[in-house]
């Protein structure tokens, strides 16, 4: 497994009743930090679950260092004295607001399209966590991992300017797996209601995955419709748990799982992820899997 995208150096605040009004200091209980972005934390839910994972991303030598730990191979673009990027999270409960610092990801693009235009990763499937500035730029990427029997999957985050890109819709097609919450599954369709949305994206040749938070998530894939509850969780952080989902989603499937079996997988390692501070600390390796997903995944 190979994920492509955004790192971020992640400074967590939980425990926040409310967001703080203009002019207002509120001080909380708890902070955290520790990666964050969807190329590696969903890196790390693929091997805590036992997948051979790389990651092609732009991280800082601790950040590099929390990579290697997890086993994760890096193929790191950040240059030396270059600044990473660093996300500052408010979190409330079930919700989360986010003020970000670019740094090294404002030039990541161009580093990646060369690094995989480049080289031969010899991935299964390629993840990529971004939201493209240049949507033609990366159709022959995909195209040409795909051609070399890998499958592919995305998630584009909420980006309106998306929408200007002409060849956007295109590389929503061509992805192997689309993965959305409930407000990109609308805007990125243009539709108003989660009902039109849902028809729109099961008309798309390959499948999606729409997260839908405390009310769970819909699979939509070979003409049918799944759609499965939250699990419970004792919330303290949602920060980075849709990436946690994508990534334990796709392990799933490597792993030999059906669709529905690896949905089932994935709404587990979500709501795990959001009783910990991060993306990464609350990820459970695939010994700590109830005996069912276990089964899901091959592993008794």
């Amino acid at each position: 497994m190979l994920t492509v995208g955004e790192a971020f150096q992640d400074l967590v605040f939980a425990g926040l009743p409310r967001l703080p009004r203009p002019g207002e200091e509120l001080r909380v209980p708890t902070f955290s930090t520790s990666i964050g972005g969807g190329a590696p934390i969903s890196a790390c839910a693929m091997a805590r679950l036992g997948l051979r994972v790389g990651t092609m991303t732009a991280i800082s030598a601790s950040g590099a260092a929390e990579l290697r730990r997890e086993g994760i191979a890096l193929i790191n673009v950040q240059r030396e004295r270059e600044r990473g990027a660093v996300s500052v999270a408010l979190s409330i409960p079930h919700e989360r607001s986010f003020v970000t610092y670019d740094g090294v990801n404002a030039v990541l693009e161009p580093r990646l399209l060369a690094k995989l235009r480049s080289g031969r990763h010899r991935a299964r499937h390629v993840h990529f966590a971004l939201s493209p500035r240049r949507c033609h730029a990366w159709l022959p990427v995909v195209r040409r991992i795909q051609r070399h029997g890998a499958s592919t999957s995305w998630d584009f985050g909420w980006n309106d300017q998306l929408l200007k890109d002409p060849f956007f819709p295109s590389l929503l097609n061509e992805v192997s797996w689309l993965f959305l919450n409930e407000q990109e599954a609308r805007l990125y369709s243009r539709t108003r209601s989660a009902t039109a949305a849902r028809a729109h994206w099961a008309k798309r040749m390959g499948g999606t995955v729409i997260k839908r938070g405390v009310n769970g998530a819909v699979l939509l894939c070979n003409g049918e419709a799944i759609s499965l509850r939250a699990n419970r969780a004792r919330v303290r952080d949602s920060t980075g748990a849709g990436d946690a989902f994508n990534g334990a989603f796709l392990a799933a499937l490597m792993r030999g799982a059906a669709p529905t079996g690896a949905l089932r997988v994935a709404m587990y390692v979500g709501a795990r992820s959001t009783e910990a501070l991060g993306g990464v600390a609350g990820l459970p390796v695939l010994a700590d899997l109830p005996r069912l997903a276990r089964k899901q995944l091959g592993a008794g």
